[in-house]
Parts: C-alpha cells; structure tokens; sequence
C-alpha cells in the first residue's frame, strides 16, 4: 500500500460586500471557520484552511490552491449568505467530494435582545451571522446543474451529535483514502463454474481507485523453498501463541502451514499488498502443495489489516479491505442455512477468518479434505464475536457497482464444529426476510461481516465513491 494520510480542504464563504458595511462580522465569521478547522483536526486529518472565500477571484485562487495541496475531500462551511459564484470555482477545478457544513452559531437567535436593539445596521450584522442556511439552496442548485455531487450535514456549531456526524464523514474519507492507495493482490484464478464472483477488474479500480497486481502462484510456491527453518520455528511459535491447535494436528500439516504462512509475508512485502484474493487447483504439482497450507497464513494476514478472501473473490477482498479500514474486521463469510426454530441464519466458510473478531480462541482442526477443492490440510474454526454486526457486500450489476448493507446481531447457540468459520445471527426483520431482501438485490454469495454497527459510515464512503448503498436492515 501507498501510504497517503487524509488531507481535508477547507474552506468559508462570505460576501465582501458586506466587511465594510457590518464591524466585526468578518472576523467573527473567520473565527468559526477557525473552529471548524481545530474540531475537524482532532479527528487526526490535515487540514489545509483558506479561511473566508468571499469573491469569484478568490473562488478561482481558492481552486487552484486545492489542487496543489493534493486535498482529498472538501469541507465546505457555509457562514452566512455567499454568491454560487465565490462556491462553484473552487468545487469544479478541486474535483473531490465536497460536504457542506450549514452549521448555525447557536441554536437559535436570541429574538428579544436582538429585537431590542436600536441600531439597525447592527441588527443586520447579527442577523447575516445566524444566516447560514440562506444561500444553501443556490448552490445546490448549481451544484447539480454543473453535475457536482455533495453532501449536506445541518445543524448547530458546537452540538456534539453534529460533529459525531462530521466525524463519520473524515472516518469515511480515510478509508476512501486507503482504498485509493490499496494494493490489491491477484493469485491463481476463479473457481471454475462460479459465474457470480466474477468481475470487472477494471472497474474495481475505476471505483476504488486501487491498484491491482496479478500474482502467480509459482510465485509463492518459489519463495516457500526459499524459507530457514529458523523462519519456520519463528512462524510455529506465533501459531502456539494466536491459535488453540487441536492434539490432532501433526507436526508435518503445521510445518507446512508456516512455511507457506512465512512465504505470504515476503509476497505481501515484495509487493506491498493491502489485500489480497486467491484460489488455484494446484492440481499435482508443487502448487498443491502450496495452496492447500496457506489458511493459517492468510488468517494472519487477515488480523494484521491484510484481509485475504478465498475463491478469487475480488469483490469481497474489496469488502473485507473497507471493513478492516473501519476497524471492524471482515471476515469472509456467506450464509449456508435457516434456523428456522430459532429464527436464526447460520453464516461461515473454509478457508481465513479475521482472527481479531473471534469470540474466544482460534481453533486450528486438520481436515482430511477441502469440500469442493483439491488437497487437504488445516483449517481454523471461530465464531464472530457475540454482539451487533454489520454485513457488506461488493456488488456488481451492470456495469456498476454498489454496496450492499445489513445489521444484526451474532448470538450464541450451537454450530457445526467442522473446522470452518461458523457463526449464528439474528436479524430484525427475521431469517426469511433477511434471505429473500439481501438475494433480491443480486450479490455474490459470499461478503464480509465486521463487528457493530456501521451502515452509516457504510453508506457515507458510498456516497465519497459515487455509488449507491443499500441497506435492508
């Protein structure tokens, strides 16, 4: 991965007209964008600030100074009423999202004090001070006739929910952020027959701006012949410490797991990846080897922010990134059956599973074979922690992608203790109406499961994106 930390534009709007006619008004409103610019800071962005745009010829300054500062996204705070014209130069030639601030000073104006006062042009400088919201339609307005998308958050200056919003829109942005700059690392090939995983690889990268490496797994089997067995011994020691290894597993299946789980490390270097999907037969040579050994290395890399997704399933690599970048997992999951006595949907899958969410210990269980796949070897076997969830799936639909969101909840209760990852989970609308609405909208039949809920940060980094989200629950 690029390493590329967030930088936030920033800036005001006023109107010059008004400084010389209202004492003080300019600088009261400079000092709130001030405000803005410390509160938006806290949440561990760059900031660039160019204070109060208030005429066209700073508008087009403005524009071009955010493009040299190589901002990210655009904070827009509007102070009082200001000309689409002093807005639209600086949004157009920036080209990055834009989130309109229309934050009054307080909650609202003082009517009885105000009312009382004698002067009248005073009263006019305090009224543009509260009129935040006033010029907010203008450049909607021309916003969308000039195809420019934005987002909105209304309310008061110092209110705390208000700037836990703002808050989840710099949260969004970073991840946006680290998608733009992720390396996305391509080994072997589809599964044969699965026509609902497959995609535009293109358009991966027009969306998320990432780059992609396509990586062979010869690549992967060379560097194993390469590994010490000082290296060996170091890898088995950090299996002792992560994972709870069944009395099952022999000395040679574990051997051959942290030799391949060394060999992912100098890939995932060589490359710089930030994610990764894989899959590959590998049927009788060296590749056999190799790929029926690499779950307990790609469980790893998953914990460390590396998520790796079986079954070259590039769409949820992509999902499994975004929920890693929130800090709240993803694992790779896909629903296998009902409970219908306890209305319950019961969600797994060979293969990695993100070691940071599992409710208790990681089980490490040898399987003599991998149901579907050639070889056989160890398996890690984990529930997702107990307590709110959100599910997010990458989809592809004609020619666009879009996200698709549910919130539940993983519960205890019995699972099939078969080697594979295996959770429980409840949702509100029920079992039956979570499977008909999430099949309705056509996604691939695996995605990525994190924990808590974050569907609007979810739908936040979709509206960054440009695309759509849809949550069902």
């Amino acid at each position: 991965m690029t390493k590329h930390n967030l930088k936030i534009g920033l800036f005001g709007i006023g109107l010059d007209t008004y400084w010389p006619q209202f004492e003080g008004l300019e600088a009261r409103l400079n000092g709130y964008v001030n405000d803005v610019e410390k509160r938006l800071s806290s949440f561990g962005a760059e900031v660039l600030n160019l204070g109060l745009v208030d005429n066209a010829e700073k508008a087009f300054n403005a524009g071009h100074d955010f493009r040299k500062g190589d901002v990210d996204v655009i904070f827009l705070y509007v102070t009082t009423y200001a000309l689409s014209s002093t807005v639209l130069p600086v949004v157009r030639r920036a080209k990055v999202p834009v989130i309109i601030l229309n934050l009054a000073p307080q909650k609202a104006i003082d009517y009885k004090n105000f009312n009382q006062q004698n002067n009248r042009t005073k009263m006019t400088g305090e009224w543009l001070a509260f009129c935040s919201a006033c010029p907010v339609p203008e450049i909607a307005n021309v916003f969308k006739r000039s195809g420019i998308q934005f987002q909105q958050v209304t309310g008061v200056l110092e209110d705390e929910k208000i700037w836990t919003e703002i808050g989840e829109w710099v949260e969004a942005s970073k991840v946006a952020n680290i998608m733009n700059h992720n390396t996305l690392g391509l080994m072997g090939n589809y599964y044969s027959g699965m026509l609902d995983i497959y995609t535009d690889v293109t358009l991966q990268c027009a969306v998320f701006g990432n780059h992609i490496e396509i990586i062979e797994p010869d690549e992967l089997s060379a560097l194993r012949d390469e590994v010490a067995e000082t290296e060996i011994d170091t890898k088995l020691a950090e299996f002792a410490s992560v994972f709870e290894i069944d009395e099952s597993c022999i000395p040679f299946e574990l051997d051959r797991a942290a030799r391949t789980a060394v060999a992912l490390d100098k890939l995932v270097a060589r490359y710089d990846l930030g994610s990764m999907a894989y899959y590959h037969k590998g049927t009788g040579n060296v590749n056999a080897d190799t790929m029926s050994s690499i779950i307990l290395g790609n469980s790893l890399l998953t914990a460390k922010g590396i998520p790796v997704a079986g079954e070259y399933e590039v769409k949820n690599a992509q999902a499994m990134k975004i929920m890693d970048s929130f800090g709240v997992g993803g694992s790779f999951t896909e629903y296998y059956a009902l409970d219908f006595e306890d209305d319950i949907v019961l969600m797994g899958h060979d293969g990695p599973g993100h070691l940071a969410i599992a409710e208790g210990k990681i089980k490490v269980k040898p399987l003599q074979v991998y149901h579907g796949k050639v070889g056989s070897g160890l398996s890690v076997e984990m529930s997702v922690k107990h307590g709110p969830v959100t599910l997010l799936s990458v989809v592809e639909d004609k020619g666009k992608l879009f996200f698709l969101i549910a919130e539940g909840e993983s519960v205890a209760g019995p699972i099939l203790e078969i080697g594979n990852t295996n959770s429980r989970y409840r949702f509100s609308i029920g079992a039956r109406a979570f499977v008909e609405n999430w099949n309705n909208q056509g996604p691939a039949h695996h995605c990525a499961v994190g924990v808590g809920h974050i569907s609007t940060k979810l739908i936040k980094l979709a509206n960054l994106l440009g695309i759509e989200a849809v949550k069902i629950c």
